[in-house]
């Protein structure tokens, strides 16, 4: 039986450091370019992604993290 690798997803904590709004603009721009590098091409618009996350409050930059990379991440609090 071939079992598919695991890739570690990345963890995120809410309540700390990493729960700052500037640090999950920075996980979803590392995620992205990541993603486009292992794709070979610009699937992802990180610029885009980075612009909505800063265009409301907390709670959107959050979902709009999980909307675009809730397969890569977990965010507890």
């Amino acid at each position: 039986m071939i079992k598919e690798k695991r890739r570690d997803k990345v963890e995120i904590d809410l309540t700390g450091p990493q729960g700052n709004v500037f640090n999950l603009i920075g996980v979803a721009m590392d995620l992205g370019r990541e993603i486009n590098r292992r794709r070979g091409g610009n699937y992802i618009d990180v610029k885009a992604i980075q612009e909505d996350m800063m265009s409301e409050d907390y709670d959107h930059a959050i979902e709009v993290l999980e909307k675009h990379f809730g397969d890569h991440i977990i965010m507890y609090r």
